[in-house]
C-alpha cells in the first residue's frame, strides 16, 4: 500500500479524482472508477489520462502543470500515477474576485489577449473543422433537447425550453453559410472546451487558466468564439455583463474575429443552455437547489438568443419622410449593416453618389428597369449578409406591393425576422426637408414625392412612424416595433 504518512495540509475530492494540498503543490489522483464518459479502472489507463492532462493544458498554464510523480508501494513498486501542479492562491480566483467587486478589466483582456493567442497556435485539421459546421452544432443543441424531453420534471418550465428550441432551429436554419464562412476561416480549433471563472487564477505576472476539458477531444474541438463565450457566459451568471461584453470585444480585436453579434450571442446561448442542462439532471436526481441554478442558465439563454435574432428591417416612405435618418438610426442602435437603394441605384449606374442624376418622375436612372435591377441587387446583397448572421436595415421608398413582397420572401427563406417600418411626415414638413438637404445620394424634389404619393400602393403591414416628433422619440418608437416584430 502507499505510504501515508506524509502530513497533508488539505483533501478534496471530485467525482474522478482525489486532490492532495501541499504546501506550494498539488497532487491529484485519478480514481479507479469508470463514470461512463471516462474509464479510469486500470492503471495503463490512468497513466495515460494524467499525460494527456499535463500536455492538454501546459497549452494554457505551462508553469502550472508541473508533471507526473508516481505513487510507490513500500517495495518501490508503481501503484499509482499523480499529476503535479504549482498551487493557486485560492483568494485570486477570477470567481472570488468578481464576487468581491474587484477591479478585474485588465485581467479581462488579458484573458481575451491569451485566448486569443492560444487559439492562433491550436490544433487544427478537417476531422476539427467539421465540428464547426451548422449541422454539427445544430446535433449538439438537439441531443440537450432531446435529454431534457425525457424527464419527467425538467425544473424549468417547459415553454421557456420550447422558446429556447424554436429561436435555436430559427438561427441554425438561415445560417449555414455563416457556419462554411467560419470553417473555410480556420476558426475552428482545439480549445480549451470548459473555460469558468473559477478555474482562472489573476496572478500578478497574468492569469493562469487550467482544467481545459481533456477527458472528450471532441468536447473540445470547437469554434474560438465558442470556447471564449463560455467564459462570458459565466461572467454574466456572476452578475458582470459588462465584463462578459468586454471580454468578447477584445477578443474580436486580438484574434481578428469579424463574427457578427448574432454568432456571439448563440454562443452565449449554447453554453448557458448546457448548463441548463447539467441543473436539469442534477434535479432530477434530488438536489432541489439545482432549479434556481437551471432557471438562472436559462433566462441567460433566452435573453442572447432574443438579442442574437437575425432581422430585416425594411424602412420606408416617400422623399422627405425622415426614412433614410430612421434607417440610419435603427441600424446603429442594432449594430447592423445599411443599404440605402439612393447610393446603390447610382453605383449600378457607375455615378458618384453625391452627382445628381435629377430626372422626371420615371425617368433616367429612376426608370422602371433601373429600379427593379436596384431592388433585385438590394435584397441580393440582403440575403447574403442575413445567411452570414448579420442583421439588415434597407432604406429605400418601398412603394410598390411586388418589392415588400420579395423583402418579405428574402426574410422567410433566411429564417430572419421582417420588421416594416413606414415613415411620414406633412407635406410641406417634407417638401421644406428636401429643399434644404446637403450631402444626400437622393435627387428627389416635392414633384417627384407628389408623382410617387399617387403611384404609391397601401401598405398595411407597415408601422407607421410620425417623424416630426423629436428624432430620439422616433428612434425608440422604430427600435420598438422591430423587437416586438418577432
Amino acid at each position: 500500500m502507499p505510504s501515508t504518512d506524509i502530513p497533508f495540509a488539505d483533501v478534496r475530492e471530485t467525482h474522478v479524482a482525489v486532490l492532495f494540498l501541499v504546501g506550494d503543490r498539488v497532487y491529484k489522483l485519478k480514481k479507479p472508477v469508470d463514470v461512463g464518459f471516462l474509464d479510469l479502472r486500470t492503471l495503463e489507463r490512468r497513466l495515460a489520462v494524467c499525460r494527456r492532462e499535463v500536455a492538454l493544458n501546459r497549452r494554457f498554464a505551462p508553469d502550472v502543470y508541473l508533471g507526473l510523480s508516481e505513487v510507490t508501494d513500500v517495495d518501490g513498486s508503481v501503484c499509482d500515477h499523480l499529476v503535479v501542479m504549482r498551487r493557486m492562491p485560492e483568494e485570486r480566483r477570477l470567481s472570488t474576485l468578481v464576487a468581491a467587486g474587484e477591479q478585474v478589466a485588465d485581467v479581462i483582456g488579458q484573458l481575451a489577449r491569451m485566448m486569443a493567442a492560444c487559439h492562433a497556435s491550436a490544433e487544427r485539421s478537417a476531422e476539427i473543422t467539421a465540428h464547426g459546421s451548422r449541422d454539427a452544432i445544430l446535433g449538439r443543441w438537439r441531443a440537450s433537447f432531446d435529454e431534457l424531453r425525457e424527464l419527467d420534471d425538467p425544473a424549468v418550465d417547459r415553454s421557456v425550453i420550447a422558446e429556447v428550441e424554436t429561436l435555436t432551429e430559427a438561427f441554425l436554419a438561415g445560417r449555414e453559410p455563416l457556419f462554411e464562412a467560419r470553417m473555410s476561416e480556420d476558426r475552428i480549433v482545439d480549445g480549451h472546451g470548459d473555460l469558468l471563472a473559477d478555474d482562472i487564477f489573476c496572478l500578478d505576472d497574468g492569469p493562469r487558466v487550467l482544467d481545459c476539458l481533456e477527458f472528450d477531444d471532441e468536447l473540445r474541438w470547437l469554434d474560438g468564439l465558442d470556447d471564449i463565450a463560455f467564459l462570458a457566459m459565466d461572467l454574466e451568471r456572476l452578475g458582470e455583463p459588462a465584463l462578459a461584453a468586454r471580454l468578447l470585444a477584445r477578443y474580436a480585436e486580438f484574434a481578428a474575429d469579424s463574427a457578427p453579434a448574432s454568432l456571439r450571442h448563440h454562443y452565449i446561448a449554447y453554453r448557458a443552455f448546457v448548463r441548463v442542462k447539467v441543473a436539469c439532471l442534477r434535479h432530477a436526481q434530488g438536489n432541489a437547489a439545482a432549479a434556481d441554478d437551471a432557471k438562472r442558465y436559462a433566462a441567460i439563454a433566452v435573453d442572447h438568443l432574443r438579442k442574437g435574432q437575425v432581422r430585416l428591417v425594411v424602412v420606408g416612405g416617400l422623399p422627405g419622410t425622415g426614412k433614410t435618418t430612421v434607417a440610419g438610426a435603427v441600424a446603429d442602435e442594432l449594430g447592423a449593416v445599411l443599404l440605402s437603394s439612393d447610393r446603390l441605384r447610382k453605383e449600378l449606374a457607375g455615378r458618384d453618389p453625391n452627382d445628381s442624376a435629377m430626372s422626371p418622375y420615371g425617368g433616367g436612372i429612376y426608370d422602371a428597369e433601373h429600379t427593379e435591377r436596384t431592388y433585385d441587387e438590394l435584397l441580393r446583397r440582403a440575403r447574403s449578409l442575413l445567411e452570414r448572421g448579420e442583421t439588415v436595415v434597407l432604406d429605400a421608398s418601398w412603394h410598390r406591393q411586388a418589392h415588400r413582397d420579395a423583402a418579405r420572401a428574402v426574410a422567410d427563406e433566411t429564417h430572419s425576422e421582417l420588421a416594416q417600418l413606414r415613415c411620414y411626415a406633412p407635406t410641406d414638413v417634407a417638401a421644406e426637408r428636401m429643399r434644404r438637404r446637403t450631402g444626400s445620394a437622393s435627387d428627389a424634389d416635392a414633384d417627384i414625392a407628389a408623382a410617387m404619393a399617387a403611384h404609391t400602393d397601401r401598405w398595411p403591414d407597415a408601422v407607421a412612424l410620425d417623424t416630426v416628433k423629436a428624432p430620439s422619440a422616433t428612434t425608440a418608437e422604430a427600435l420598438r416595433a422591430v423587437t416586438n416584430s418577432s
